[in-house]
């Protein structure tokens, strides 16, 4: 695609890096047939090739985002399926970040609006705001429909919507500590508590430390991590997510000076991606654009990690048929593609894999919260499509994605290394119906 920018404005590193992005798309069109919102709305603007269109057009012209332009931008889901579907390679995460960076400052959202984004900046990053929101949801449950009813004010419906009815404890596995395994040490990592996770479902780490520990591997919990700061970095907040960035990025690189890291494990894909694009994010910092490429390069979903290791014969073969969900953030943002269907078969799993598994479910962050009407949409066909697998349980690496399609199906859904950790001789996940057959392990 043919740009026009000035020299002065090629002098800023964020408009040099947008401009060369931009000149990759050949406008082939490849990105429409599985981005999810052309796909459900059929407009060329919430396509990637129309997005990339009205962000060329406002950076070239050096002006303030309007109302149309941040309509089809917020529209964007950040799933990411372009990325693997483009044949030029057209970097559009990186493209759309600076967007929606560019949004945040220079354009005045409605007051509402505003609140909205607000409210989510300020308690889904912070565990204890987080759970202190939830336990007040379960008062405004009841005015849900009353909320709905007025469009400015369907966010916050779809919170109460979303908010779980019960809040499990806060569990140990989220305070700082070193978890060291029962034998000898094969090797040691550090693990994401992350924000929203220990929350809403706080054995999601708690699996992992256990699975990981029989496995040989201390896990280590450090002193001042937490949230990633994807969820304010994909509404424009571009200084909290860096500020969230540089902390995990001081927490981590002292477990790697002080006693080394052989991987930072984590257990929400959504956070992998944003991790593992620390060393782009920080490149501009002199003081952290080292540490942070450092600290990506370790970083490493649960079942990328896993699959490195030499695993033991499973403890148990459950032969349960169950149906992985691939979250966009582990197919399209990390490209992990196989290596969660191979643990599971490897584990006694039947693996049974949906029709469009590359169409988002509709979650993305906040998405569901801030575009409820689309994510709603895109749920429904997610769960369609999974049902008709005629599995017994849904697998998925996601906590967002857990979150979006259960609040659709009554199938039970868990996190993959809740299964994985069952087979190799951990408790059964809630929800797994108590009729499955399991059967030893072959010895």
């Amino acid at each position: 695609m043919q740009t026009s920018f000035t020299p002065d404005q090629l002098a800023d590193p964020h408009v040099a890096e947008s401009e060369s992005i931009i000149r990759k798309c050949v406008h082939c069109g490849f990105c429409t047939a599985t981005c999810p919102t052309y796909v459900t709305l059929g407009n060329e603007l919430d396509s990637p090739r129309g997005r990339i269109y009205l962000i060329k057009e406002m950076l070239e012209n050096d002006r303030p985002a309007d109302r149309h332009t941040v309509t089809h931008i917020d529209r964007c889901l950040s799933c990411l399926a372009c990325m693997t579907t483009c044949p030029s390679g057209v970097h559009y995460m990186h493209l759309v970040d600076h967007a929606r960076a560019h949004i945040e400052k220079t354009y005045r959202r409605p007051l509402l609006d505003r609140l909205t984004r607000a409210v989510l900046a300020t308690v889904l990053p912070h565990p204890s705001r987080f759970r202190a929101a939830l336990a007040l949801a379960r008062l405004g449950r009841p005015f849900a429909g009353l909320l709905g009813a007025f469009r400015p004010l369907k966010p916050f419906a779809a919170m109460l919507a979303l908010a779980p009815r019960t809040v499990p404890p806060a569990s140990a596995a989220s305070r700082p500590a070193s978890h060291g395994p029962g034998g000898a040490r094969r090797g040691r990592v550090a693990i994401l508590t992350g924000c929203a996770q220990p929350v809403l479902d706080p054995g999601i780490n708690e699996a992992t430390i256990r699975l990981l520990n029989r496995l040989g591997v201390e896990v280590v919990v450090p002193e001042g991590e937490g949230c990633c700061g994807a969820l304010v970095h994909h509404m424009g907040r571009e200084e909290e997510a860096l500020g969230f960035a540089r902390r995990n990025v001081d927490a981590w690189a002292r477990q790697i000076d002080n006693g080394g890291l052989d991987a930072i494990v984590i257990t929400a894909s959504g956070c992998g991606t944003t991790i593992k694009d620390y060393g782009h994010m920080l490149r501009l910092d002199p003081a952290y654009a080292a540490k942070a490429a450092r600290v990506a390069g370790l970083a490493m979903d649960v079942t990328e990690y896993l699959s490195g290791l030499d695993l033991p014969a499973p403890e148990l073969r459950p032969g349960l048929e169950v149906a992985y969900h691939s979250a966009c953030s582990m197919q399209h943002g990390q490209r992990i593609t196989r290596q969660p269907k191979e643990l599971l078969a490897r584990a006694g799993f039947i693996v049974r894999e949906p029709r469009e598994g590359h169409i988002c479910c509709g979650s993305a962050g906040t998405y569901n919260i801030l575009q409820p009407e689309i994510a709603a949409r895109l749920r429904d066909r997610k769960v369609a499509n999974i049902e008709a697998t005629g599995a017994a349980v849904i697998a998925t690496g996601n906590i967002g994605c857990m979150t979006q399609i259960g609040s659709g199906t009554s199938m039970p859904i868990v996190h993959t290394v809740e299964l994985l950790d069952w087979a190799w001789g951990g408790p059964k996940p809630h929800g797994i119906p108590e009729s499955v057959p399991v059967l030893e392990a072959a010895q």
